[in-house]
């Protein structure tokens, strides 16, 4: 059986994401959902290996946002 409360920090995120990002780019929360969801970004947010979910929405939302800029993610330094 599949844990409901596995996709909860994912949903979190998401939502932070959004919000971020409509902020950013002016423009609405369906529309900020469907490019997330369409995105490389999400699609690597759903993989638990990347461990992407313990980043920032902020810094997320700026992967999102040069992802749909140049087509490219560009990961943060460890530091």
């Amino acid at each position: 059986m599949e844990n409901k409360n596995a996709k909860l920090p994912l949903n979190i995120t998401v939502s932070a994401i959004v919000q971020n990002f409509v902020a950013k780019r002016k423009v609405g929360e369906r529309k900020a959902l469907e490019l997330l969801y369409k995105s490389k970004l999400y699609s690597l947010l759903e993989t638990p290996e990347t461990a992407l979910w313990h980043l920032s929405p902020l810094l997320l939302c700026d992967m999102l946002i040069e992802e749909i800029d140049t087509g490219k993610i560009i990961f943060p330094e460890e530091q």
